[in-house]
């Protein structure tokens, strides 16, 4: 398809989503199953109007799932409740690192004793297919900066640790194909993919946006007064930190999550927001631009400015803009052959089987309530987070053959997953809150 079609189709989608907003939040299903309907229908599995092929447009597509993502755990780590409380984090940290890896022992047995496929694969399938996508879970996790919701946070806050702690996993089923190095019985693949590139990304993370909390609030407490462009700010942090963490081989995706998490953090505590009844603090409304110079009350106003809290709206826009485009993409990557007992099995097990035990596994003796765990135990959506470790992998020298088939088995269950918890996530979240 021409480049002039695809402004068009992306033109004509985008105008669909923003003059039909209201509908679409009436209707019983997610925004993303239109767009995959739309993939789909013009893909090759039916119109053929279009096709991708993620095995000779990996690096493109690594590209553009990993900047969707970062910018989606951003956001995440924005909305996080100040301040941080462990007994509140609890439940999450043992989501986002016991029960993924738990998920990725299953589905990596279930790789080799089912599907056939050397141990590497079946640890790599795991890896890719365990944790749960901050992208297109939108309509499961946080929805503002200070939501109290104790299940939208769990699932939101795992899914903004479990992309950095899937990597691990990923290096070690490259390693055990031989295209990474893992060091003699394993030590290196322990002590610098695990132990360092997990803190090393956390220390990253939380110094650089705790850092730049201190630095914007100063600028914008000096006389004559000093705008700081938060849009730009807040892009300038997750780059800086990605690319750190990256150059010192620490987990990039898990320290723009916690340089989320400090930025909030620190704001919020700088400018001395009032507590609720729960012991958190609120955050100040987001301003609107002045046309003249400000008054004095305004001027006072201004001092409550956050960079995490005014470059919000704008990263969500991004988000929404990255679900569209690479949800269609995914619609068009999809041939009909792919749909074979190897995928759907696979994505059963994973639903059924997988998901749920780990969940409960890794929750058992928490204080999570019971219908916490139930619903957190379906709604596990993979997406864009797991296209991204596939390209990855690929991009790393992974076997054509076995791309090939990854690639088939990974968009089936990523599609169904987004047809099977995007139909039930209204009603079931509409039955959790009303009782």
């Amino acid at each position: 398809m021409s480049t002039t079609l695809w402004f068009i189709l992306i033109g004509c989608l985008m105008l669909a989503r923003g003059l039909a907003a209201t509908t679409l939040s009436r209707l019983p299903v997610t925004s993303a199953i239109v767009y995959l309907g739309v993939g789909l229908a013009l893909g090759p599995a039916f119109l053929g109007v279009f096709a991708v092929d993620p095995y000779a447009q990996a690096g493109m597509l690594e590209v553009l799932t990993e900047l969707a993502v970062l910018v989606s755990l951003f956001s995440a780590g924005v909305k996080m409740p100040v301040p941080f409380s462990l007994a509140r984090w609890a439940p999450s940290l043992r989501l986002a690192w016991l029960s993924m890896s738990i998920s990725v022992g299953l589905m990596a047995a279930f790789g080799t004793l089912v599907l056939g496929l050397p141990l590497g694969a079946a640890v790599l399938l795991g890896a890719i297919l365990a944790p749960t996508d901050p992208v297109l879970a939108t309509d499961v996790q946080v929805r503002h900066a200070g939501d109290k919701d104790q299940l939208r946070f769990a699932l939101t806050c795992e899914a903004g640790m479990n992309d950095g702690s899937a990597f691990p996993f990923v290096m070690l089923g490259l390693g055990l194909l031989g295209l990474h190095d893992l060091g003699d019985s394993g030590w290196r693949w322990a002590l610098l993919d695990v132990l360092w590139g997990t803190a090393g990304a956390v220390l990253i993370g939380i110094a650089s946006g705790a850092a730049l909390a201190r630095l914007g609030w100063a600028l914008r407490g000096k006389d004559p007064r000093h705008e700081v462009l938060d849009d730009l700010v807040g892009l300038g942090l997750i780059a800086v930190v990605y690319g750190a963490s990256t150059w010192l081989h620490a987990w990039g995706f898990l320290a723009v999550f916690f340089a989320g998490v400090a930025l909030r953090q620190t704001e919020l505590i700088l400018a001395g927001a009032p507590k609720d009844r729960h012991g958190l603090l609120k955050a100040p409304p987001a301003s609107t631009a002045h046309a003249g110079p400000p008054s004095a009350a305004e001027g006072a106003a201004e001092t409550t400015l956050t960079v995490s809290g005014e470059s919000l709206i704008f990263k969500e826009h991004l988000e929404r803009l990255s679900e569209l485009t690479l949800v269609l993409l995914l619609g068009g990557a999809v041939t009909a052959q792919a749909w074979d007992w190897r995928a759907w099995s696979t994505a059963l097990f994973l639903f059924v089987v997988a998901r749920p035990l780990s969940v409960y596994l890794g929750l058992w003796r928490s204080s999570a309530r019971g219908r916490v765990r139930g619903i957190s135990a379906w709604f596990g959506v993979r997406g864009i987070g797991s296209v991204y470790y596939l390209m990855y992998a690929i991009n790393h020298g992974l076997p054509q053959g076995l791309a090939r088939n990854l690639i088939d088995i990974t968009l089936v269950v990523i599609m169904l997953s987004i047809a099977v918890h995007g139909i039930s996530v209204k009603p079931l979240f509409d039955r959790f809150w009303r009782d």
